[in-house]
């Protein structure tokens, strides 16, 4: 194989050869991306600037095909030489591993053609003294709050990224991306105990993130209402899942309807495509397109269309979520939901997730149940995968009358994840914040173990 020259240095130019320097050693196929990024980082302690950290990286993945033989190798060394030894090694690897009968890329015709523009480009780099700005307010908000004693971290930094992807099937894409992110923790103290919670914010642009007084005000007063908790008796009754934990229920769901979790028998929605899964009225939606959203994507994982779907349509599971091997396994056709990939195995992933919001706010959604748990902190949650056995530590609050009454820990909820999504309830707070978002989730009948 020849070595490369300085004359391929672009990106694409990177990506081109390596390729097909695979495909003239006789592969049959190969893919490969090459990224770069960039982030500052700073944190404040006490009123004062405590350090600075810079990150820049880069790197270049590739994989190739001998039939039904695949490898993938990655570095960072983006040299003639150093590309030319990865390619050299990627094409040896593949001669000689066993052959997997669902790899392979996704074919011409059934690449993406027709991309959006998505806006997640972010603000590029922030000046340093705007972040140290930010982070001295939001930690200075949260001690202003009644009760505590002191802030255990500030951060707040931005990062960028660019990736450029290509398939020796005449695919390729450019993604440029960008976000910043300010989040701090509080510590709040009450005849000698101590509570901690925290509050932050991740967004494309500086605009739209909330004010660093606002952050740290909400990391303040969660502290201080978690002091003094209480047991409560082990019993059934009502749990409400609050917004910034109830996403971790469409985490659990969107395991559950994974290609590949479906094609190996392990998951307990197995039999469940086309039934009713969740309630009457329930919409479970993915949105690739989202503005500025987290999770915003033009392509998938193996260069396939993407598209706005209702996962859960009226209460009804409408797919799964399929790469092209784990559509090869279960004789369906891939639909857009590989992630990853190019220069890798691809994996299964939706891009921003989230369940619509219902007509009661939580405050209704209380008065209506009289007493419960609402749950704002969860710790490690345990899931049988073939049967939806589901179990987290949990802290939160017991209202009673509708009324928040003592916050509450060392709690255990426990439950079936089908049964629980059949009585799921959402109420009308949904916020977008991230890739997987939910607002507050009502579940009747848990187990709720106390003391």
């Amino acid at each position: 194989m020849g070595r490369m020259t300085k004359s391929e240095f672009s990106p694409e130019s990177i990506l081109s050869t390596l390729i097909e320097t695979c495909v003239k050693a006789g592969a049959s196929g190969a893919d490969a991306s090459f990224g770069r990024s960039d982030g500052v980082s700073v944190e404040v302690r006490e009123g004062k600037f405590e350090g600075i950290e810079r990150s820049e990286s880069q790197g270049v993945a590739l994989r190739c095909f001998f039939g039904q033989q695949q490898a993938s190798v990655s570095g960072s060394d983006t040299s003639p030489e150093g590309l030319s030894t990865l390619a050299e090694r990627c094409v040896a690897m593949a001669k000689v591993v066993p052959e997997d009968p669902y790899c392979g890329l996704a074919p011409k015709e059934d690449l993406a053609t027709d991309m959006p523009a998505i806006d997640v480009t972010g603000d590029g780099e922030i000046a340093t003294e705007i972040l140290e700005t930010d982070a001295l307010a939001a930690e200075a908000a949260a001690l202003d709050v009644d009760g505590v004693q002191q802030v255990s971290g500030c951060g707040n930094g931005w990062s960028t990224s660019e990736r450029w992807v290509a398939t020796s099937s005449g695919f390729f894409s450019h993604r440029m991306s960008g976000s910043t992110g300010l989040g701090l923790a509080a510590v709040a103290e009450k005849d000698g105990a101590m509570e901690r919670d925290y509050e932050s914010r991740s967004v494309r642009r500086l605009e739209d993130r909330p004010s660093p007084e606002e952050i740290g005000r909400i990391a303040g007063e969660r502290a201080v209402a978690r002091l003094a908790p209480r047991k409560i008796k082990t019993q059934t009754g009502a749990v409400i899942y609050d917004r910034r934990v109830a996403g971790s229920l469409i985490g659990a769901f969107l395991s559950a309807i994974s290609g590949p979790s479906v094609a190996r028998g392990v998951s307990f929605l197995k039999d469940q495509l086309g039934e009713q899964v969740f309630a009457d009225g329930i919409n479970l939606v993915d949105d690739p397109f989202r503005l500025r959203g987290m999770g915003t994507r033009a392509h998938d994982g193996e260069g396939r269309a993407v598209s706005k779907v209702n996962l859960i349509d009226n209460g009804r599971l409408t797919r799964w979520l399929l790469n092209g091997s784990s559509a090869k396994q279960l004789e369906m056709a891939p639909n857009g939901y590989a992630s990853g990939g190019f220069g890798s195995t691809p994996g299964v992933g939706v891009s921003n997730a989230y369940i619509e919001a219902g007509a009661k706010s939580p405050a209704e959604l209380m008065k209506d149940v009289g007493e419960g748990l609402l749950v704002s902190d969860m710790f490690g949650p345990s899931i049988n995968p073939n049967t939806g056995d589901y179990s987290v530590g949990v802290a939160g609050f017991w209202f009673e009358n509708g009324e928040i009454q003592h916050p509450v820990s060392e709690v255990t909820i426990a439950g079936d994840l089908p049964g629980m999504f059949k009585r799921l309830v959402p109420a009308s707070d949904l916020e977008f914040r991230g890739t997987r978002d939910a607002p507050s989730l009502l579940i009747e009948d848990m187990s709720i173990a106390g003391e």
